[in-house]
């Protein structure tokens, strides 16, 4: 579903951000990217989907070249990021139609898909509000409703838990795994390792630009923690 090969980014053309990375997302799959603050994961992603240039490699979103076909590779794929910019004088019903027209989901089967996943994240009786009255949390179930609405082949996500209550919390990894059930893959980047050790298939471990552990969780880890395994990484240098 997504292939990164020898990925290569500078922003000043002395230094490597991300140096040199390579790893591949199967279909119904989920994908942990782990990193500290500076590691190279929010570089990484924002090169997967067309926000930044790159010096070199090769990304494919389900065989599709990001550099030679970048908006039918954008067709395949739904990204969110960390802190996602809305527009703030719409409404929230407003702001799902906009995404809803933008790629062309029925009436029917929009109004469906709204209601299904508001009443999920209990946000119905607020989407005639304008979205400048919205806390964080409630910015990010709207956001992460705009991406499930369109079924995406690849989801990818920016620390999709930070603002997130536990229930809420819950119900993303729900729906996660219910995409990949249906063939669809999940890409994300977190600092929270106990989620990342019970929800992912496999992971990617970046440290200083560059790739450190990458498998299954069992092939990363053995019989310590994702925790222990991290901090051992970073403790190294490595």
């Amino acid at each position: 579903m997504l292939k990164i090969k020898n990925l290569i980014k500078s922003y000043d053309g002395k230094t490597n951000a991300v140096n040199n990375v390579s790893f591949e997302i199967n279909s119904g799959e989920i994908f942990g990217f782990i990193g500290h603050n500076g590691a190279g994961k929010t570089t990484t992603i924002k090169c997967v989907v067309g926000l930044l240039p790159f010096e070199k490699g090769e990304i494919e979103i389900n065989g599709i070249s990001v550099k030679k076909n970048p908006l039918e590779a954008k067709c395949q794929m739904v990204y969110i990021p960390d802190n996602p910019d809305l527009y703030d004088s719409l409404t929230g019903i407003q702001f799902l139609n906009f995404i809803c027209d933008i790629y062309a989901i029925a009436k029917d089967v929009r109004n469906e898909e709204i209601k299904k996943y508001a009443d999920m994240f209990e946000i119905t009786k607020n989407l005639g509000d304008a979205i400048s009255s919205y806390s964080h949390g409630m910015k990010q179930k709207l956001t992460l409703i705009s991406a499930f609405i369109r079924h995406p082949k690849l989801l990818i996500l920016d620390e999709p838990f930070v603002g997130l209550d536990p229930k809420a919390m819950h119900l993303v990894k729900e729906l996660m795994k219910e995409m990949c059930k249906e063939g669809n893959s999940v890409f994300f980047s977190t600092h929270v390792l106990d989620v990342a050790e019970k929800l992912c298939d496999r992971i990617a471990i970046i440290s200083h630009g560059e790739l450190k552990a990458y498998g299954t969780m069992e092939e990363v880890k053995g019989e310590e923690s994702l925790e222990e395994v991290f901090l051992e990484l970073e403790d190294r240098g490595e």
